[in-house]
């Protein structure tokens, strides 16, 4: 994804997966203060992948834009200070 952002997904719902548009995103966990360090994540040539921090499960869908998970509202966007 050079040149662009790269999204960033929560899990503050707890769900065991995560079905997302993208292959390589930033995991952080819960929201704060729950989150957990920031981790890059790149799935490859694999269409899922776990999070080494919070076990959630990632799964790929072509289908999906970048901003769009399911279940809705994994998409995770900074607040300002």
């Amino acid at each position: 994804m050079a040149g662009g952002s790269i999204p960033h997904f929560q899990n503050d719902a707890g769900h065991a997966a995560i079905t997302i548009g993208v292959k390589e995103f930033k995991c952080v966990g819960a929201n704060a203060p729950f989150d957990h360090p920031h981790v890059f994540l790149d799935m490859g040539s694999d269409s899922e992948k776990v999070c080494p921090y919070c076990s959630t499960l990632f799964r790929y869908d072509h289908t999906l834009m970048a901003a769009e998970t399911v279940p809705a509202g994994a998409i995770y966007t900074e607040r300002a200070a």
